[in-house]
């Protein structure tokens, strides 16, 4: 009874042997399957990352090309602006030779101007001399008719034509000397115009150069334009997001309650990294500017009407100053070029916001920058 005991046993486990063999190889099967569908998936994300590290390489590429192509373009610029300013100093030393002699030729014609005032009221003279003399030769004339019935009519007749005599050859003489009198002025009249029209040919080579000239810094403030587009697109790249900093025509402005406490000059953590941004921009751009192209940062300081109520100020336009200078000092430390600063303190003078409410104050309490021309 015992041996069917066993053997029955063994008969009914022989399935479950089969069932966990079934299983075992489904699971083996589903391993397989998920290690297949794996590699596929790790084939297909290496492919697309080598699609897209192939996309970044064209764009790197790209962009080097680019940088070269605006490398050789600032050069090409700074050739271009040293040649305009080696023309721009010929201009000037001809034009300072133009305007001396110019000079000169003015003082000529001055001094042939008096010289024939001059001659011409010595050729008055000489003519009322002459017409003296006739009325005198005229007078003797009446005087011999009237004596010419008189015993002693000989002797006066005789008198009379040797005064006649003397009158003519007075006459004569001062018609030789109105005579060169008139060569004379003839000779100033020719000299006077020959300076008139070198005055006229020196005045429109004055005229040519000035107009080089106004060309010449039209070109320059254009190209400071240019420079400081560049600025306003780095600093407001540089503080995007900022909503208390905002641009006023040419200029950033900063209201001061970002910067500042109230009442107070000492820059706050968080403005000196405002002013540090700004600071990177300058220094950015000011690597690109030529040498020979003159600019500034102009850093205005800006108070409400309020009265100052404490503090060691004693009014906006202290108040105003010493946060611009502050600024400015601070503008330094971050390491911009001390020459190229300006500061200045305004008060409460030229508010952007004309109203009275607490808002309009907090937009005129401000720092202003400027990159413009000296």
């Amino acid at each position: 009874m015992s041996r069917r005991r066993g053997t029955g046993n063994g008969l009914e486990a022989w399935p479950g042997y089969v069932d966990a063999l079934s299983t075992l190889l489904m699971v083996t099967i589903f391993v397989l399957l998920v290690f297949v569908l794996a590699e596929a998936f790790l084939s297909s994300a290496l492919t697309g990352s080598n699609n897209t590290i192939d996309v970044l390489k064209q764009q790197i590429a790209e962009l080097t090309q680019s940088l070269s192509m605006e490398t050789t373009k600032d050069a090409t610029l700074s050739q271009e602006l040293a040649a305009l300013n080696a023309q721009l100093a010929s201009a000037q030393t001809a034009n300072a030779g133009l305007t001396q002699q110019l000079s000169a030729d003015t003082a000529t014609i001055t001094s042939l101007q008096g010289g024939q005032k001059t001659l011409q009221a010595q050729l008055s003279d000489a003519q009322a001399q002459a017409a003296a003399a006739t009325g005198r030769i005229s007078a003797l004339q009446a005087q011999m008719e009237e004596v010419a019935g008189t015993p002693d009519m000989q002797q006066k007749l005789t008198d009379a034509q040797k005064l006649s005599a003397q009158d003519e050859a007075q006459i004569a003489l001062l018609n030789q000397q109105m005579a060169a009198l008139r060569a004379q002025l003839a000779a100033l009249q020719t000299a006077l115009d020959a300076s008139q029209a070198a005055d006229a040919a020196d005045k429109v080579q004055i005229v040519d150069l000035g107009k080089q000239l106004n060309e010449a810094l039209a070109r320059k403030v254009e190209e400071l334009q240019q420079y400081q587009s560049v600025f306003f697109r780095t600093l407001s790249e540089s503080l995007k997001g900022e909503k208390n900093i905002k641009v006023v025509g040419d200029r950033f402005v900063f209201e001061s309650d970002v910067l500042f406490p109230v009442d107070e000059a000492t820059i706050t953590p968080e403005g000196q990294a405002e002013i540090a941004e700004v600071a990177y921009a300058v220094k950015e751009i000011a690597a690109k500017i030529p040498p020979n192209v003159n600019w500034v940062l102009s850093v205005d300081g800006y108070a409400d009407v309020q009265p100052i109520k404490g503090g060691p100020y004693k009014s906006n336009f202290d108040l105003s100053s010493a946060r611009a200078l502050a600024v400015l000092d601070l503008l330094i430390a971050d390491g911009v070029p001390e020459n190229r600063l300006v500061t200045s303190g305004m008060g409460s003078n030229n508010p952007i916001a004309p109203g009275d409410t607490p808002a309009d104050y907090a937009q005129n309490r401000r720092i202003e920058f400027r990159l413009t021309a000296p």
